[in-house]
C-alpha cells in the first residue's frame, strides 16, 4: 500500500521524506489556502516545489467546472513536472476531461468520489486513480470505509488498473482498516501515519530493555 502526504506544507513533506515512508502528495485549494499559498504563479510554483521533494505522484488539481478550462488547465499543470498527476472532479464535465487526458498520455486522479458509481466512470473514463473520501461520509453517519471496500472488490472483479486512493482519511484505524481492504493508496496528514508506531507493549517493552542494559552495565 502506497502512503501518501495530503499537504502542501514543505516542513511536513521533508520529514515524511526522511523517514522513508512517502510515496506521493495530495493537495487540494483548501489546503493551499490554509498553507498561505495564494495566486496563480505561486501556486504552480509551490507544486514543482513539491515535486522536487518526492519521488512519487504530486496530485495538482483543476479549479475549472468547464470542460475547456479543465483541459487548459490540467495541460498546463501536467506540463509543470513529469511526477503531476492531474487533478479532476467527478462531474460530468470531469469525467469528459479524464477520458481527453488519458487520450494524451496525462495521468488523472477523479476527486470527490461518494458512490461507488462515480468510481465506475472515472475507471472507465480512464482515471489514474480515483479518490473516495473516507472522513466527510463519516461526517454525515454514512460508512466511508465501506465505500472504499466497494470500489476494491469491483475493480479487482472487473480488473480496472485504476488505483483505489483513499482520501479524507483522519485516524490511524482509518489507515489500518484500508490496509485490510487492499487499498491502493492512501493519503493524509502526517500524524495519522506516525501514529502507526504507537503501541504501548512497543514503549514498555523498550523500557524494560533499556531498563535491563542499565543495571547489567552498573554491577
Amino acid at each position: 500500500m502506497k502512503f501518501f502526504l495530503d499537504t502542501p506544507n514543505l516542513e511536513q513533506i521533508q520529514e515524511a521524506q526522511s523517514l522513508g515512508i512517502i510515496d506521493g502528495v495530495t493537495t487540494n485549494p483548501s489546503l493551499m489556502a490554509k498553507e498561505g499559498i495564494t495566486g496563480k504563479e505561486n501556486i504552480l510554483n509551490h507544486y514543482i516545489k513539491i515535486c522536487e521533494l518526492v519521488d512519487g505522484d504530486v496530485s495538482a488539481e483543476v479549479i475549472s467546472t468547464e470542460y475547456e478550462g479543465m483541459i487548459e488547465e490540467g495541460e498546463k499543470l501536467a506540463a509543470l513536472h513529469p511526477q503531476i498527476v492531474v487533478k479532476v472532479p467527478v462531474t460530468k464535465n470531469g469525467i469528459k476531461a479524464i477520458k481527453y487526458f488519458s487520450t494524451k498520455g496525462i495521468r488523472t486522479n477523479c476527486t470527490l468520489i461518494f458512490a461507488p458509481g462515480q468510481a465506475l466512470l472515472a475507471a472507465k473514463a480512464g482515471a489514474s486513480y480515483v479518490s473516495p473520501f473516507v472522513g466527510r461520509l463519516d461526517d454525515i453517519s454514512h460508512d466511508g470505509l465501506l465505500l472504499v471496500e466497494q470500489i476494491v472488490d469491483a475493480f479487482n472483479y472487473y480488473g480496472f488498473e485504476t488505483q483505489v486512493l483513499a482520501a479524507s482519511l483522519r485516524s490511524t484505524l482509518h489507515i489500518v482498516r484500508c490496509m485490510e481492504i487492499g487499498t491502493d493508496v492512501v493519503t493524509c496528514p502526517l500524524k495519522p501515519i506516525l501514529g502507526l508506531l504507537d503501541h504501548p507493549l512497543t514503549d514498555k517493552g523498550l523500557k524494560q530493555f533499556l531498563d535491563d542494559h542499565n543495571k547489567a552495565n552498573t554491577l
